[in-house]
């Protein structure tokens, strides 16, 4: 066994343990940090395989951006809500078959014994500096576009709670001076 085999060894379980702590975690920023977790277990895995471009990606654009907007819109949740200390989703059945019917497709691949190996890089294959160039010719419009569609998101995200506590705090008010 190698050095490299371990270290995959140990990124999968640490992918598997997020993913399984996903289900069974109930408040809403411990499960976003148990995908946090995951993520980053996977962009191991890449890198480990010889991604690189897609291991950072994974952690620039999944764990940076959209977890952050993730954790973002959590925290602008109301924290009175008491629906995510239910023990178990509705989903769970669902959940629980797409993970059996994922070990039976791992178990599988292990029986035949079908090696997990990333294919050597050729001459002139996609590198990031090729990435870097078709990205920035054409596709930088989206990509702001997108970061300007995240921002306006939280804003309306943070203007509905405000008017949300602003309407509970008039209703207080108006049973306060009933009271009087």
């Amino acid at each position: 066994m190698t050095i490299e085999t371990v270290f995959l060894s140990i990124f999968s379980l640490g992918a598997l343990a997020g993913a399984v702590a996903m289900f069974f975690l109930r408040h809403p920023m411990r499960v976003a940090m148990a995908l946090i977790g995951t993520m980053l277990s996977l962009a191991a895995i890449y890198a480990q395989l010889g991604l690189h471009v897609i291991a950072v990606f994974q952690v620039l654009i999944y764990v940076g951006a959209v977890m952050v907007f993730m954790i973002y819109a959590i925290m602008l949740l109301d924290v009175r809500d008491r629906s995510f200390t239910e023990r178990f989703s509705p989903m769970l059945v669902a959940g629980l078959a797409g993970l059996l019917l994922l070990v039976g497709v791992l178990v599988d691949g292990a029986l035949r014994g079908e090696p997990v190996v990333a294919p050597a890089p050729t001459e002139g294959a996609f590198g990031v500096g090729v990435f870097a160039a078709a990205f920035m010719d054409g596709f930088w419009v989206y990509f702001a576009l997108a970061a300007v569609l995240l921002l306006v998101a939280e804003i309306a995200a943070s203007a509905v709670i405000d008017i949300r506590r602003r309407g509970e705090d008039l209703a207080a008010a108006r049973r306060g001076k009933r009271d009087d």
